[in-house]
């Protein structure tokens, strides 16, 4: 039975302050939430031990917006699976495009962050997706497809969640078709060892189009960036009718 995961990225947004702010708008909203719905708040390493301790005994769940392949190290400015646990992590997302483009990420140090956040009790959020000059040449499916093969190597699949992200529908408002997302999405299910695997849809998610994206059989959830900034906002897409 593949589970609906419901995730926030909040990038590089939000103080402390800022955090608690948000969940005093957003928990009371969660009432009305079915249960076998995962909602999942992606923070900024700073805020998740302040998210951790104000949403205990919630149902909302904590993660993170990376993770290192080692436990320690000399890592200036990176993050270990062991720190991210002791704040409360679940989850944490692994090869977001942001970080393939600006940060430098390749399929190989994806696949050693997806193993380290694995070995640590985490659930990895795989992030993979096309750009417009992919999509146009027509090599979709090639470069999503490599990117499969290589980002899960060695992973274990009943523990892992993935994100499908047409990079040129991220924060562009430029969401992909609906049945498009959905035609990818089960193309990539068609390359896993695991059916059950969730996969979502990332790209401009919004309370205006959440019923239509939710509505496609392959579809199990969303990664919503700038739309789960706001209280109102987000949970109008975890409420999706």
């Amino acid at each position: 039975m593949r589970k609906i995961v419901l995730a926030g990225n909040w990038k590089m947004y939000k103080t402390q302050a800022e955090a608690l702010e948000f969940l005093q708008g957003f928990l009371p909203q969660l009432d009305k939430t079915p249960e076998e719905r995962e909602i999942v708040i992606c923070a900024p390493f700073t805020a998740l031990g302040t998210l951790c301790a104000n949403m205990h005994g919630t149902r909302l769940r904590l993660g993170a917006q990376n993770v290192h392949w080692e436990e320690a190290g000399a890592y200036t400015g990176e993050i270990s699976g062991p720190m991210l646990a002791e704040l409360g992590a679940r989850y944490a997302i692994i090869g977001h495009s942001e970080r393939r483009q600006f940060f430098g990420e390749t399929d190989e140090t994806v696949n050693l962050r997806l193993k380290a956040a694995q070995r640590h009790g985490l659930t990895p959020i795989l992030c993979v997706g096309e750009t417009k000059e992919q999509r146009t040449a027509g090599v979709t499916e090639a470069h999503i497809f490599s990117q499969l093969e290589k980002d899960l190597v060695g992973i274990d699949q009943s523990n892992l969640v993935i994100a499908y992200e047409p990079i040129w529908a991220i924060g562009t408002g430029d969401t992909c078709d609906a049945k498009e997302a959905n035609r990818v999405i089960g193309l990539i299910r068609s390359k896993l060892s695991n059916p059950d695997v969730p996969i979502q849809y990332g790209g401009s998610v919004k309370p205006d189009n959440i019923d239509e994206i939710m509505a496609q059989p392959e579809i199990d959830g969303a990664l919503v960036g700038g739309a789960s900034l706001e209280p109102a906002s987000f949970a109008g897409i975890v409420n999706y009718k």
